[in-house]
């Protein structure tokens, strides 16, 4: 990536390439630690399988400010501000900001919450204006933060997920003008009302107006109601890149640094990150967000700790009796005879090749005399998708790389993923799949390892080059995003956050298979932040936050950056709802199990009047048995008279009776 070119005072502005320059301290005995900067895939095994494998330009995403040499950043809370005619806001919390020709705005959302929908949308409370300015630049970017260069103006403009400040600094000077006036108090000039103050050096403040001297910068903050502006101006300093660091253990600990001259800095800590925070102050008051109540902190980084989930290959069958095994093996020979061709795209494709790679390791469990059958046609089925020449010779059922937008590919778009929408949802399939069948059997690993491990890169690469440092997830906010271009004035957003946490549950399964301890390490960080957010923001989040009042459902089903919304992309339904946070119910869903009241009162609302019989009612059942042993007998006896029309894609009546038969205490 290139570098900013911006002297401030005697800092550079260093490239924001997503690195890390430590290890991350006090790992648990046995446990792992990664970085940013520490390789999790061979790269020169990846540039060979790139060679075989082939390329193709892709999609014009139309990354219209995006400076040369970066690598293109889909799935990013700021990808609206890179692609597209015109620059879309984002929301790097506590603040939401936006860029316009002539300079740029920001400020702290109003947080309004009715039945359906929390908003909190883009307010530029602050507007600055950059005299000869006619466009901006992205220069720089790494996990949290990004540069944006001014054209036709000597500037750059920094922001920072967590960051509660605005950094403008000028090599050859700018002359800039607010639509609010500052008032000098104390080392900081403040707003009539006291929400944002700004502090300079090399620069000179007087109301409105504000002259950036050559090298000079000038730093705008938020200020939490209460709070003495003073306090947040003494931890101003210019942020020159974000560093991100993991240790997974009997814990998973995060820690995301923001790099600046002084070494200390003030950030927002978000509810998931609230109850396990490690070594911070945050004395400096809150704001009202979206997700709930944000602390404002202070310290040299923002690290803390979530649980850490596992991942499994296949259901544990080993307790179920002899009755319960005959009834699965009648159960599979139905499914066999009722089972459709492949598609060919990369969603319903890879959600059929998970789903019969359950079957198979079921079916083995049981005895079936079908298994060695469905061993057989899913493997062949994978081995196809897995060609290491890819398109080469083949028009479906194949990957190619996009050497336009940096990522692979497949030729049968499906939900928009030749625009990078839902990759980690996608390939989560595959990668689940191949992991669970090469765990049954290594001898796979070499076949599939050119075209999966590719996969893998495409979602969760750890250094810049061929692909960009993990596409998808977000390790501020702690899950991922889906749409690769982010064209909404919302910002980005995440509806399944069931199928991101496998994903990385996927992810962790080929890597173990294939014995990639870095990768694995990486794919368990995530995963285990995966399902923290998920319930914290998604399926049982705390109704007692003041941001929940007014708001008359138990599930957010659509996050965006500026609102949440109880809707989903493709049903009014509230089975959907409920049942896209659910899909498809892999062995590795534990995480879903919280307490039984919530669970019920989550599927009260998703059943409604019609009960189970309806679309997604199959997931809503397997949910039901996390609540408790006798919600799960029930639910099982349900299952068994569950209409086969109704059963997912992604599963099959035998995995249902499976995981109901298998899921107790």
């Amino acid at each position: 990536m290139t570098r900013p070119r911006i002297l401030v005072g005697a800092l550079v502005l260093a490239a924001l390439v997503g690195c890390t320059t430590a290890p991350l301290a006090g790992g648990r005995s046995g446990g792992t630690t990664g970085q940013a900067a520490t390789p999790v895939l061979d790269a020169a095994a990846t540039a060979s399988a790139l060679a075989t494998l082939g390329s193709k330009p892709g999609k014009d995403l139309k990354p219209v400010r995006l400076g040369p040499g970066l690598v293109p950043p889909t799935n990013r809370w700021f990808s609206g501000m890179v692609f597209g005619d015109k620059p879309q806001p984002v929301f790097p919390l506590p603040l939401s900001f936006g860029l316009d020709a002539a300079g740029f705005g920001f400020g702290v959302p109003e947080v309004k919450t009715t039945a359906k929908t929390i908003m909190g949308g883009y307010r530029p409370a602050v507007q600055v204006g950059v005299a000869g300015a006619s466009g901006w630049t992205i220069t720089g970017y790494d996990e949290l933060s990004v540069t944006m260069e001014a054209t036709g103006a000597s500037g750059v403009v920094t922001i920072a997920q967590g960051s509660p400040f605005v950094t403008f600094a000028s090599p050859q000077g700018a002359t800039l003008s607010t639509n609010v006036p500052f008032e000098r108090r104390g080392d900081a000039w403040v707003a009539p009302d006291g929400s944002v103050g700004l502090v300079a050096e090399g620069a000179d403040v007087s109301g409105t107006s504000v002259t950036v001297r050559p090298g000079g910068h000038v730093i705008w903050f938020a200020v939490p109601s209460g709070t003495d502006p003073g306090r947040i101006a003494a931890l101003a300093s210019p942020i020159t890149g974000t560093d991100v660091a993991y240790s997974v253990g009997d814990s998973v600990t995060t820690r995301l640094t923001y790099r600046t001259a002084s070494g200390r800095t003030a950030f927002g800590v978000l509810p998931h990150q609230q109850a396990r925070l490690k070594d911070a102050t945050c004395d400096l008051g809150s704001f009202a967000t979206l997700l709930g109540s944000m602390k404002l902190c202070s310290g040299e980084s923002l690290t803390f700790e979530t649980p850490s989930v596992d991942a499994f290959a296949a259901l544990d069958l080993g307790r179920l009796s002899e009755p319960e095994k005959a009834e699965l093996r009648a159960q599979v020979t139905t499914d066999v005879a009722a089972a459709k061709p492949y598609p060919a795209d990369t969603y319903f494709g890879g959600k059929a090749l998970y789903r019969d790679a359950q079957l198979y390791l079921i079916a083995k469990q049981v005895g079936a005399p079908e298994a060695s059958a469905i061993k057989e046609k899913v493997t062949q089925a994978l081995l196809r998708w897995a060609r290491p020449t890819g398109c080469a010779a083949a028009s479906e059922f194949c990957f190619t790389y996009d050497s336009t937008n940096k990522g692979i590919v497949g030729l049968a778009a499906s939900f928009g993923s030749d625009e990078y929408n839902d990759h980690h949802f996608h390939y989560g399939y595959f990668l689940y799949a191949a992991g669970a069948l090469a765990s049954d059997d290594p001898g796979l690993v070499d076949q599939l390892s050119p075209v999966m491990n590719l996969l893998a890169a495409d979602i969760a690469s750890s250094v810049p080059g061929e692909f960009p440092v993990r596409r998808n997830f977000d390790a501020y906010s702690g899950h991922s995003w889906a749409s690769g271009t982010s064209p909404f004035a919302d910002g980005n957003n995440q509806e399944s956050s069931a199928e991101a946490v496998h994903a990385w549950a996927g992810l962790r399964l080929w890597a173990d298979a294939a014995g990639n301890q870095a990768l694995a390490a990486e794919a368990s960080w995530m995963q285990s932040l995966e399902a923290a957010t998920a319930q914290v923001y998604y399926l049982a989040f705390d109704e007692s936050d003041p941001v929940y009042a007014g708001y008359e459902h138990r599930i957010s089903p659509l996050i965006f950056g500026g609102k949440r919304d109880y809707a989903t992309w493709f049903s009014p339904e509230r089975a959907a709802a409920l049942g896209i946070q659910l899909l498809p119910m892999s062995p590795s869903s534990g995480y879903l199990k919280t307490d039984a009241p919530r669970i019920a009162a989550n599927l009260a609302e998703g059943t409604g009047s019609i009960g189970y019989r309806q679309k997604f009612g199959d997931y809503l059942l397997m949910y039901a048995a996390l609540a408790g042993e006798s919600q799960r007998t029930d639910a099982l006896a349900e299952a068994r008279s569950f209409p086969t029309d109704l059963i997912d894609d992604g599963t099959t009546k035998t995995y249902l009776l499976a995981y109901l038969m298998s899921v107790r205490g």
